[in-house]
């Protein structure tokens, strides 16, 4: 099967030439190459680079050197800015750059904004238009999240992280699905599909974290597999768990069958994003 892990973060080192915008807890640096060797090292064919916005805000540069240096392994995703009136344009141009295949917008509790917002209507308006899908954060919104998709039913939608927020270092919440019952309603959209990314990050056991099967499996029920896309998360994730880690046990567990984990580690995201690593 192909594997497409369905987010990851590169960067290179915070320098003068490229800073970052905040200093997360996360390597020094995981430029393309490295990113590239980890996932050789499990078997992971491609993935949706998710430029990190936390390190480079709406500037997207670095993962378009990374997608032209390893075209055959990455597509990209651009975070874009609702306050930018200008915002339809920088969709339009970034619809033309090589290996793009969505936008992304970050609406946690902590952006205040409302599912009318003006800006958002333009991101959203625009990726219809030029036929991009919409990566969205917004955990601990869920609300506010679920109003915004059914106030523009013709937009494809990729729910970042499962919509549920997870930990930067361990341990997890103490009911870190309870916002499970949320989730499970957003599924009746069909204009919808969810990431299954960061999974591990919500055990409260060690590795190979047992304990996130039965709630995932109300997720499969929910949504079907070919609206579940497996990503990692990596690096965001990783004080909590590494990269290896993160993929294994999906690699491993008997609670799927070889068709549902071929659709969950590739399948479904290779249908959202109209892409798929080419194998050398």
């Amino acid at each position: 099967m192909t594997i497409i892990d369905s987010q990851v973060h590169a960067y290179e080192a915070n320098t003068p030439k490229r800073p970052w915008h905040s200093v997360p807890n996360w390597p020094e640096h995981v430029t393309g190459d490295e990113m590239v060797a980890a996932m050789d090292k499990v078997g992971v064919d491609g993935a949706i680079f998710i430029s990190a916005f936390g390190l480079y805000q709406y500037d997207a540069s670095y993962a378009v050197a990374v997608q032209k240096a390893h075209p055959d392994r990455f597509a990209i995703v651009k975070p874009v800015n609702p306050d930018d009136p200008a915002v339809a344009d920088v969709i339009a141009d970034w619809k033309q750059t090589p290996g793009a295949v969505g936008i992304r917008i970050m609406l946690p509790k902590e952006s205040g904004r409302q599912p009318d917002d003006p800006g958002l209507d333009r991101i959203l308006k625009a990726a219809v238009r030029y036929d991009l899908p919409v990566n969205i954060l917004f955990w601990g919104n869920l609300e506010v999240g679920t109003a915004l998709v059914d106030r523009h039913p013709d937009t494809r939608f990729i729910i970042d992280h499962l919509g549920i927020v997870q930990p930067r270092v361990p341990p997890a919440q103490p009911q870190p699905w309870a916002d499970l019952p949320k989730v499970l309603e957003l599924a009746k959209r069909p204009n919808v599909v969810i990431k299954v990314s960061g999974a591990c990050t919500l055990s409260q056991q060690p590795y190979p974290f047992p304990d996130i099967w039965d709630p995932l499996a109300r997720i499969f029920d929910a949504w079907g597999f070919d609206r579940c896309l497996w990503g990692t998360d990596w690096t965001r994730a990783f004080a909590v768990v590494n990269y290896e880690h993160a993929v294994e046990p999906f690699l491993r567990t008997d609670r799927l069958s070889d068709t549902e984990r071929a659709m969950l580690m590739g399948g479904a995201c290779a249908k959202a994003y109209g892409w798929s690593p080419r194998k050398v």
